[in-house]
């Protein structure tokens, strides 16, 4: 995939700076900092509308899924984002749990609208208005929880 980020560079098309960049820069030592690059190297190539391998593309949702659930712990609000996975968070102040079957809250989106909010390409309030992103219930307004990702 960086290659061909590479070669699209060269060719002057409409790859961001930011990419450039980042392919220019030296790769990251610690594990979470070089997964956060590439959750935003696959946003940024699947902005210009490059192609991005099925892997790079799973691995950079799967990461900040995970990421999410780390730093957000419980049951209340189930984040999917298919094929590639799904995970349970919690939400501050609330101090409610889903124990079984569908959550009463759920967000549920495409690989693509969920690595640009991850990324902050996209604002939450923006894909909720475009429907990239169905969202029900409650406490499945993720806007807050993003900004910090």
């Amino acid at each position: 995939m960086v290659d061909r980020v590479r070669a699209a560079a060269a060719q002057d098309t409409d790859v961001p700076e930011d990419v450039a960049r980042r392919l220019a820069a030296a790769p990251p030592t610690d594990p979470d900092l070089a997964a956060r690059a590439e959750e935003g190297l696959v946003a940024a190539c699947l902005a210009a509308g490059l192609d991005v391998g099925r892997p790079s593309l799973a691995a950079a949702v799967r990461t900040s899924l995970f990421r999410l659930e780390a730093d957000n712990p419980g049951r209340l609000v189930e984040v999917r984002v298919p094929p590639f996975g799904a995970v349970q968070i919690g939400v501050a102040g609330v101090s409610s749990a889903h124990t079984r079957g569908t959550p009463p809250n759920v967000v549920e989106t495409d690989a693509a609208t969920w690595l640009a909010l991850v990324s902050g390409r996209l604002a939450w309030a923006d894909a909720r208005a475009d429907h990239r992103v169905r969202a029900s219930g409650a406490h499945a307004d993720l806007g807050v929880l993003l900004g910090d990702l």
